[in-house]
């Protein structure tokens, strides 16, 4: 899971983010701190996979350190797309025809599964899930295994696309289509949060 920052902390990620690569007496300039507190600062954000360090060498000097946001301190910095991704999803029910509609939306799949497999393991249906979950779970959406009838389904406690989700239900097509290219079975949408569930629960189809 995607650590929480501090005031502190989120002050010198966005001057990482604003300026580039620092140094440490940079960011205590910038921050009107002592080097020895940017110093702990950057150990806890490197230690939390934040902040990456490089080596700079210049001429027969001692060789400088410089920090800068690694690929997930730059998302857990700002990187917010919820607005473009409704403007983009409201041009996807634009589409007239229900099947160029629906081929669209298995290809976002497809290319969400692209992204998202290799982080998705196990040999058990269960351990795919588990696994599936895992990785939702660091992006901090709830996600947890059950089983339901001797079956292990997914359960959703909190929704990954609430701007999406509240406009349209189509979404949740979405979501359990995604989570059946990751586990490679197909699955079907047996509870959901917009019915009033505790939960949106999918499970193997046919389980019920």
């Amino acid at each position: 899971m995607m650590p929480e920052s501090l005031p502190s902390d989120s002050l010198l990620l966005d001057q990482l983010r604003r300026r580039g690569s620092l140094t440490i007496g940079e960011l205590a300039e910038l921050l009107d701190v002592t080097a020895t507190a940017v110093r702990q600062r950057l150990n806890r954000l490197m230690g939390q996979g934040l902040v990456q360090r490089s080596v700079h060498r210049a001429g027969r000097g001692r060789p400088s350190h410089h920090y800068e946001l690694s690929p997930a301190g730059r998302r857990h910095a700002g990187s917010n797309f919820s607005d473009l991704a409704v403007v983009l999803w409201d041009e996807l029910r634009a589409v007239a025809d229900p099947e160029v509609r629906r081929g669209l939306l298995e290809r976002l799949c497809r290319r969400l599964g692209e992204r998202y497999r290799a982080s998705v393991s196990g040999e058990s249906l269960a351990a795919k899930m588990e696994s599936l979950a895992e990785l939702f779970r660091q992006r901090r959406i709830p996600v947890e295994v059950t089983t339901q009838d001797g079956m292990p389904v997914i359960n959703a406690l909190a929704c990954p696309y609430p701007d999406l989700a509240e406009q349209d239900r189509s979404i949740c097509a979405m979501e359990r289509m995604l989570f059946a290219e990751l586990v490679g079975e197909s699955l079907q949408l047996a509870a959901c949060r917009l019915d009033g569930d505790s939960c949106c629960r999918f499970e193997p189809a046919g389980a019920s």
